[in-house]
C-alpha cells in the first residue's frame, strides 16, 4: 500500500492527521522541519491512539528545494498543513508570505511531477473573510483580497499562498487534483506538548496571563474535526478542485464567550480565565457557513463548546496546566 504524505506533520493539526491516517491502516509519511521532531511526533501519534510502526518521517523545508521529490515519491495522496502560523505578526510580512506560498508551490510541483492523485491542502478562513463584506456572511465563493487596507501578515500570507496554489494547478497541474480546506480558529485537544497558537491562547486563559480577553468575532472548528475534513476531501471524487470552509455550526463567537465556556465547563478550575473584554467598538459577528462541507461530504463538526472544554482537559491531562491549589 502507497504511503500517505502529510507535511507539518509534527504540528498541531498534523499530529491528529497522521494518527487518524495509522488507525485507519494507512502506511504514513510524515514530512517534518528537522529531525528532531521524530521523538514528540511519535509520542503525539501514540496518544492519539496509533500504532507508529507505520509511521515514516522525513525533513523538508518550506524554503528550500532539497528533499521535496524524495518526500513525495509513491505517495498518491498528499496532505499539506504544513504553513507558518504565528502568535506575533511579523514586522516584515515576507517572513510569512514567502514560505507559505512558496512552500505550497514547491509541493505541488512535486506532487504533479510524481503523478500525485490528489492534494489536499490546508489553507484558512483568513483567505476568504478578512476583506469585510455587507452582512459578513462568508462562503467558499469569497476570498480575502491582499490589499485590503491594514490586513495582517497572516491573512495576507494564506489569501496568497491559496490563489498561487489554485493558479498553479489551473495553469500547468497535469493530472493531480487539488483541494483545499479552510478551517476557523483551531481549538481541541492537543496531542503534542509543544503548544501552538491557538493553544497558547487557551494555556493564557487558563493561567491567568491573559487579564482581559481580546476584543475579536470568529468561528471555533475543532481539530480532529478539521483531520476528519481532510480525509473526507482526500475521499471524495466530487471534492475534486473544490474549497471546504470547516467551523463548527451555530454562531461564531469571541474571546471573552470562550472564557465563559471555560468557567462553565471547568468550574472552580477555570477560575483564572478572564472575565472582561478589550475596550472597542463592536464588532460584527460574521456568519460563516460550513454547508458545502456538511452536504457534499457528509461532515458532521462537534459543538464549539465541548472542543473549547476538551482543549483545556487535554492541556490538564497532559501536565501542561495545573489547576489553582484550592481547586479540585
Amino acid at each position: 500500500m502507497n504511503p500517505v504524505l502529510v507535511t507539518g506533520g509534527s504540528g498541531y493539526l498534523g499530529t491528529h492527521l497522521v494518527a487518524a491516517l495509522l488507525r485507519a491502516g494507512r502506511p504514513v509519511r510524515a514530512a517534518v522541519r528537522s529531525m528532531d521532531r521524530e521523538p514528540e511526533l511519535r509520542a503525539a501519534v501514540r496518544r492519539g491512539g496509533a500504532d507508529d510502526a507505520g509511521l515514516e518521517i522525513v525533513a523538508v523545508d518550506l524554503t528550500a528545494d532539497d528533499g521535496w521529490k524524495a518526500a513525495v515519491a509513491g505517495c498518491e495522496e498528499i496532505h499539506h498543513v504544513a504553513s507558518p502560523f504565528p502568535v506575533v505578526q511579523p514586522e516584515n510580512p515576507d517572513d510569512l508570505i514567502v514560505p507559505a506560498r512558496d512552500g505550497a508551490l514547491r509541493l505541488l510541483r512535486a506532487a504533479r511531477d510524481a503523478g500525485a492523485r490528489r492534494v489536499v491542502l490546508t489553507s484558512s478562513f483568513a483567505a476568504i473573510g478578512y476583506t469585510p463584506k455587507p452582512g459578513s456572511e462568508f462562503t467558499e465563493d469569497d476570498w480575502t483580497d491582499p490589499g485590503t487596507p491594514g490586513l495582517a501578515p497572516y491573512p495576507r500570507s494564506k489569501a496568497i499562498a491559496e490563489r498561487a496554489a489554485w493558479d498553479l494547478m489551473e495553469r500547468d497541474g497535469g493530472d493531480t487534483e487539488l483541494t483545499v480546506v479552510n478551517p476557523t480558529f483551531i481549538l481541541g485537544p492537543t496531542l503534542t506538548t509543544d503548544l501552538r497558537s491557538s493553544m497558547q491562547l487557551i494555556m493564557a486563559m487558563l493561567d491567568g496571563t491573559m487579564g482581559i480577553a481580546p476584543r475579536a468575532r470568529f468561528g471555533v472548528v475543532d481539530v480532529r474535526d478539521v483531520a476528519d475534513l481532510h480525509l473526507r476531501a482526500m475521499a471524495a471524487p466530487e471534492a475534486a478542485g473544490k474549497r471546504f470552509l470547516a467551523v463548527s455550526d451555530g454562531p461564531t463567537t469571541s474571546f471573552v464567550e470562550v472564557a465563559a465556556v471555560l468557567r462553565r465547563r471547568l468550574g472552580a478550575p477555570a477560575a483564572r480565565v478572564p472575565t472582561q473584554e478589550a475596550p472597542g467598538d463592536d464588532l460584527p459577528r460574521p456568519v460563516i457557513r460550513n454547508d458545502r462541507a456538511r452536504e457534499e461530504l457528509g461532515w458532521r463538526p462537534r459543538p464549539s463548546d465541548t472542543t473549547i472544554a476538551d482543549s483545556a482537559e487535554s492541556l490538564r491531562a497532559l501536565g501542561l496546566w495545573t489547576p489553582p491549589a484550592d481547586s479540585p
